[in-house]
């Protein structure tokens, strides 16, 4: 167990597809791993090995296909980033968008980001944390599943430094819901919308096709951010 909060074999809140790798992302992933991957081991990350500072450094927890994420490197070159996403296909895509863009301040890992926290990113070493379009496990039975639970709230907060930024972003309002609960009454973080509030989606969020479509039908969006108190 790590930070005493996780059990080795806790129920996690992901299923892991067997979806195939086009060949654009096959070759993504072949060509830019060495280059752009970083691997798990277990072990705390030298993170100015992984990024020479100075930047600040932005964690990006399940960027899915990564083209918000490839954006917002794109956008922000001064920054550090690294996401970390557990489908192999995503991540071909974000390796293959790196070596097309050029980009210097991307690293991805293909794991569980949970004991990518646990073991991988210490105490007070980010500056940001993004968490955008979880899956809200939308039947009841599975709400056990989503990732926003007080325990994982607890484990974020503790890799963020003090003045420190948590943002998450949801299309599923009962799910928006339950992490403004969570959130709010996590004493490590503060809510930059005061208590019981969202925020405006910030500028450096870029909006995907599928979230401006989801616009277009009338679906909502519901941003949180949060500051980790000092």
């Amino acid at each position: 167990m790590s930070d005493g909060q996780y059990p080795r074999r806790r129920i996690r809140s992901f299923v892991l597809r067997a979806g195939r790798m086009t060949d654009a992302q096959q070759r993504g992933f072949d060509n830019g791993w060495s280059r752009w991957g970083v691997d798990y081991d277990g072990q705390a990350l030298d993170l100015d090995r992984v990024f020479p500072p100075p930047g600040e450094r932005v964690l990006e927890i399940g960027f899915g296909m990564g083209q918000s994420l490839l954006a917002m490197a794109s956008a922000h070159p001064e920054k550090r980033y690294l996401g970390v996403e557990v489908h192999r296909p995503g991540v071909g895509s974000v390796l293959a968008g790196i070596e097309a863009q050029g980009l210097q301040n991307l690293r991805v890992m293909c794991h569980d980001a949970v004991e990518v926290l646990e073991n991988s990113i210490t105490e007070g070493a980010l500056a940001r944390i993004q968490i955008f379009f979880p899956d809200p496990w939308h039947k009841k039975r599975h709400h056990k599943r989503r990732l926003i639970q007080p325990a994982f709230t607890q484990l974020l907060a503790s890799r963020l430094q003090a003045g420190g930024v948590l943002h998450l972003a949801t299309d599923w309002e009962p799910y928006a819901q339950h992490m403004l609960e969570v959130l709010d009454a996590c004493p490590a973080l503060e809510n930059c919308a005061g208590s019981g509030n969202w925020s405006p989606r910030p500028d450096e969020r870029p909006q995907t096709k599928f979230e401006l479509r989801g616009k277009r039908l009338g679906h909502g969006v519901w941003d949180l951010l949060y500051r980790r108190i000092a």
